[in-house]
């Protein structure tokens, strides 16, 4: 007997893969040098004693923290650990701001204390309307952070409020995460790229690391 829900659930899964494609060859054609001048930024400010902060809420502060993690630890290759701070996993702090501050200052309050000038404050948002890293990101333009988001469609209150912005342009919020965690893995390839190469390498503004650019053909 024919499954009445196999074929709908086939096709869903059909049209989740179409959606994914799409999205990643749009990210794939505007995107892959914004990434490389990330991480050759990254690799400038970190090996000398800088910072990235990020956050993020829901799935976003998952991703958040998995680009910590590889900064810390190791993307791929073995590589000195390097300072990385995932806000939402404070979490005395988040409750206790939240409780005495508002839960819009959750993320404020921590780059207030934690970034210096020159540091790198990454905010991941599907919407790009979370109010808490909105007032993430102008507290740290204020304080001399370079902000970096990753976000859902254009217009948004993030991608304004930040130095750059990298907006995926999808209709699912499950599609723009997954195209979220593809740009956390290449920030990271091309950050161990440049680290590996060593200074001096290819100015900032310069195309993709050509692995980079064959992982995503």
């Amino acid at each position: 007997m024919t499954d009445p829900l196999a074929s709908p659930t086939l096709e869903a899964a059909h049209e989740h893969c179409r959606a994914l494609q799409d999205a990643l060859g749009r990210f794939r054609r505007h995107h892959l040098d914004r990434i490389a001048e990330w991480g050759g930024h990254l690799a400038a400010v970190l090996p000398v004693g800088g910072r990235l902060l990020a956050a993020g809420n829901g799935g976003s502060a998952a991703q958040a923290q998995h680009l910590t993690a590889e900064l810390v630890g190791r993307y791929q290759r073995e590589r000195p650990a390097f300072s990385a701070i995932s806000l939402h996993a404070e979490t005395s702090s988040v409750t206790a701001i939240g409780n005495d501050y508002g839960f819009d200052q959750v993320y404020a309050r921590q780059v207030a204390a934690h970034g210096r000038p020159g540091d790198v404050l990454v905010l991941l948002s599907t919407s790009g309307r979370s109010a808490n890293l909105v007032a993430a990101a102008v507290t740290a333009r204020q304080a001399g952070l370079r902000v970096w988001a990753l976000t859902g469609p254009r217009p948004n209150p993030l991608a304004e409020a930040a130095d750059e912005a990298l907006c995926v342009e999808a209709d699912s919020t499950a599609t723009v995460q997954e195209t979220h965690l593809v740009a956390v893995h290449l920030l990271c390839e091309c950050f161990d790229a440049e680290v590996a190469a060593g200074p001096p390498t290819r100015a900032a503004g310069a195309a993709a690391p050509a692995a980079v650019r064959r992982r995503m053909s």
